[in-house]
């Protein structure tokens, strides 16, 4: 016993030791960063500095809207990340401004979120937000329905999935307030999920020919059921790369590619932001997550509804 006392007294020194090495270090990294962007600045001048970003720009021959795609996408992916639903709500809303059509949007949204969610994937992944059980049950229905609903979008077109969107909206209005619910349990007990595989299918499906559904049905049906959000969201993001994957390789290949610049803002902004989205899911807890998915589904739902009924 007192040998182990006296390991223990002996670790702590240099274990404070280190830590503030790590602060000094960190604490002259940021004065010669400061004294560096100083020395900078003085030569050459911010104004000069945002002149010679805005000539490569025009150079590149980006529009006006890239900027806005860019910071879309960041927000969008930032929601999306760490509550594990949103983005194609945020995105579709910004795109439809712009007068695209509805398999347009849906495909540049779908190339877009392949690489937005494919970063938060790999965030999540590292992590450690990932129930491996749950992505091989959600995986292969999840593509295939994204596969087929990209097809019916893109043949039969919009008007056959407009009598959808309410429907779903209903639903995920419910489930909205039963996470609401949830959030304000003493004791949130878990119950199985059946048919889970039939649920990535039609998450699938009407996230490419509905615009948007992946995360509000699977993510709120799983979360509903008293499952760890932080688990669920890994999950459902991770698995959600394989899906936009196959959503966008089939508009790739009926449609072709279009709208570079919008794709690359939105992409750009979302890999930015995926990171700091799986840092906030896993530092988040359970109630704060419960209370801000159910809000924003019931946000979303209501959205539709209204939209659907020409209120909006």
């Amino acid at each position: 016993m007192e040998e182990n006392k006296a390991e223990a007294t002996q670790h702590y020194p240099i274990r404070d030791e280190k830590y503030w090495r790590v602060i000094a270090g960190r604490c002259l990294f940021a004065l010669g960063f400061m004294i560096i962007g100083h020395l900078i600045a003085s030569f050459y001048p911010m104004t000069n500095l945002i002149n010679a970003f805005k000539a490569f720009g025009d150079t590149l021959g980006l529009e006006p809207a890239f900027g806005w795609m860019l910071l879309a996408g960041f927000v969008a992916q930032l929601v999306d990340g760490a509550l594990g639903m949103g983005y194609g709500v945020i995105s579709t809303t910004v795109l439809l401004s712009t007068g695209l059509n509805p398999a347009s949007i849906s495909g540049s949204i779908h190339t877009a979120e392949m690489f937005s969610s494919g970063a938060s994937g790999f965030s999540h992944y590292r992590f450690g937000n990932i129930n491996k059980k749950l992505f091989k049950t959600l995986l292969l229905p999840g593509v295939t329905g994204a596969i087929i609903g990209a097809i019916l979008l893109c043949y039969l077109g919009e008007a056959y999935g407009s009598w959808l969107r309410p429907l779903l909206s209903v639903y995920t209005l419910l489930l909205g307030a039963r996470i609401l619910l949830n959030a304000f349990r003493k004791k949130n007990e878990s119950r199985k999920v059946k048919h889970a595989g039939w649920l990535a299918g039609a998450g699938g499906f009407l996230d490419s020919f509905g615009g948007g559904g992946w995360g509000p049905l699977v993510t709120s049906t799983l979360i509903a059921k008293g499952k760890t959000p932080r688990y669920i969201i890994g999950t459902v993001s991770l698995t959600e790369f394989f899906v936009t994957l196959g959503s966008a390789l089939t508009f790739f290949i009926i449609l072709g590619t279009s709208h570079i610049q919008t794709i690359a803002g939105l992409i750009i902004g979302g890999v930015l932001a995926a990171p700091i989205a799986a840092r906030l899911a896993g530092k988040l807890n359970t109630k704060t997550i419960l209370i801000a998915v159910g809000i924003l589904v019931i946000v979303s739902s209501t959205r539709t509804l209204l939209k659907t009924a020409g209120v909006i």
